[in-house]
């Protein structure tokens, strides 16, 4: 897949960016979840697996705001991610109007329940903290589109499959990515449940 195929808003951005065309494993994982099937997308660090996730999501926003409920959730594994992932998105949003907004644990949070009803395209937490305001009424996950876990290969150390189950149960239909270095077995096990129909795409060495 060429970046000729791209939202033209999006792809103004990538020329600015001298980003020339796509790295090898995004050529391949690329066209795969633009079809909207569920993925697991699995490659070594600087295989651009998050770039691909980025520009995947916005593409499939058609890089354009729209309502007040978000339509893309970004699960990672800490405050310091979330705020790094925030960072790619601004980026690549730049010549959109599409609103990103990255939850924290430490921001008052009735001031980010206010921000996220005002209305938020994508938006970026923690698995135990977007649970917390989903459980409190502070997010509205009926109208997402597309739900990931970038760098998921914590879920094997960390007790956050319950939370990650808890929000897909909350959702309707959507399209589902998970973006690890490795397949292990605590990604493995949502096989069983809303990733059972996805695809498995690994960087060939």
């Amino acid at each position: 897949m060429s970046f000729k195929k791209l939202n033209p808003l999006l792809k103004e951005t990538l020329e600015q960016l001298n980003f020339e065309a796509p790295l090898p494993f995004q050529k391949e994982a690329l066209p795969t979840i633009k079809s909207g099937a569920d993925a697991y997308i699995i490659g070594k660090k600087g295989s651009g697996k998050t770039t691909a996730l980025i520009i995947h999501t916005i593409n499939k926003l058609k890089a354009k705001a729209f309502e007040d409920s978000p339509r893309a959730l970004i699960i990672v594994e800490n405050q310091d991610k979330v705020l790094k992932l925030e960072e790619e998105f601004l980026k690549y949003t730049a010549n959109t109007d599409l609103r990103v907004y990255a939850t924290s644990e430490r921001y008052d949070f009735e001031k980010q329940k206010v921000a996220i009803y005002y209305g938020q395209d994508i938006v970026i937490g923690t698995p135990s903290f977007m649970t917390k305001l989903y459980f409190q009424n502070a997010i509205h996950l009926g109208q997402i589109q597309l739900f990931a876990l970038d760098d998921a290969d914590y879920l094997g150390r960390h007790n956050s499959y319950n939370h990650i189950l808890r929000l897909t149960e909350s959702m309707d239909k959507f399209q589902s990515i998970i973006i690890a270095d490795e397949f292990n077995s605590k990604i493995a096990n949502y096989q069983n449940g809303y990733m059972s129909n996805a695809r498995v795409l690994k960087l060939k060495d």
